[in-house]
């Protein structure tokens, strides 16, 4: 094993909290290894003007904030990359490995910024550019005014108080990380409001068989890993990415089962579909699989469908 491991990721101050949060450990228990940090810009993090994530993934090869990173990594030029979860595709790179997802796992919830829910006037501006969070605002509140929204969670969150808006929603990870929760602000309940698959976790992606993958396989948390992986394999399962409106929560109960509850949304709020089952840890894909399957038979496909016509 070489004594040297570049780890690259985004270049927001998120992004480098991240790694230093996943880093931080992983240097303590290979105090022989040197790790170096590299920048690497995503098409979702130059293009600014384009207004939904959906249509820069397009023009960016297959995904607004993972495509150049993968590059990156399947050519040699770093050797982990580390990500926020819920950005990264169900289907990797070819050549590459998901390790281990690391724990603990932050926060999984949204958080509407600037207000709550109750306290919004009717028709009051809310900004969010996920259509996730567009569909399960209108489902709970169809009265609001939801206006398209990007950049980083400093400037998201400024427009509360610098812009137009009455309120945002964010991640409670992000805002956490950053030490940025509001005063002003209401954490949405994950049942009601389902977060996007693998929210708040992150995902540590080496080359197969690499001497980083070889380096790095004794680490992670397999309990955090079960509950993401129930809810990508259930995204996988409905075919879904980042820029469609489903939602899901895996987590471990007290009875040690693992439990999955998940949401499909029509954009305007008007159609909702819900499901939710539990089943051993050991075999998170099975009750990935088992959702999607409840939730296609009452009608999710239709609902997809709709928002992928051209």
């Amino acid at each position: 094993m070489s004594d040297m491991v570049r780890i690259g990721s985004r270049a927001s101050k998120l992004a480098k909290t991240q790694v230093t949060e996943w880093l931080t450990p992983i240097a303590e228990q290979f105090p022989g290894v040197r790790f170096k940090r590299e920048v690497i810009l995503e098409g979702g993090d130059q293009d600014r003007v384009t207004p939904t994530l959906a249509e820069v993934a397009k023009t960016a090869g297959g995904s607004a904030f993972s495509t150049n990173q993968e590059e990156a990594l399947v050519t040699g030029r770093v050797d982990v990359i580390v990500h926020s979860l819920k950005d990264l595709p169900t289907s990797v790179c070819a050549g590459t490995t998901l390790l281990t997802t690391p724990g603990p796992r932050e926060d999984v919830r949204d958080v509407l910024c600037g207000a709550t829910l109750d306290g919004l006037p009717r028709g009051a501006r809310v900004g969010t550019g996920a259509p996730r969070r567009v569909a399960q605002l209108l489902a709970l509140r169809p009265d609001l005014e939801v206006i398209p929204i990007r950049g980083n969670v400093p400037g998201r969150l400024a427009r509360t108080t610098k812009g137009s808006l009455d309120a945002v929603v964010l991640a409670a990870a992000g805002l956490n990380r950053l030490g940025l929760m509001p005063e002003v602000h209401q954490v949405l309940d994950p049942i009601v409001f389902p977060p996007s698959p693998g929210q708040g976790a992150l995902g540590i992606q080496v080359r197969t068989d690499s001497p980083a993958a070889r380096l790095l396989a004794g680490t992670g948390d397999r309990q955090v890993d079960a509950s993401v992986r129930a809810e990508r394999a259930l995204l996988a399962e409905l075919h879904g990415g980042c820029s469609v409106p489903v939602g899901a929560w895996g987590r471990l109960g007290p009875d040690g089962l693992l439990h999955l509850s998940a949401a499909v949304t029509s954009l305007d709020g008007a159609a909702q579909v819900t499901a939710a089952g539990s089943g051993p840890v050991e075999d998170p894909e099975k009750l990935g699989a088992s959702v999607a399957a409840d939730l296609l038979a009452q009608g999710a496909a239709g609902i997809l469908a709709a928002i992928r016509k051209p």
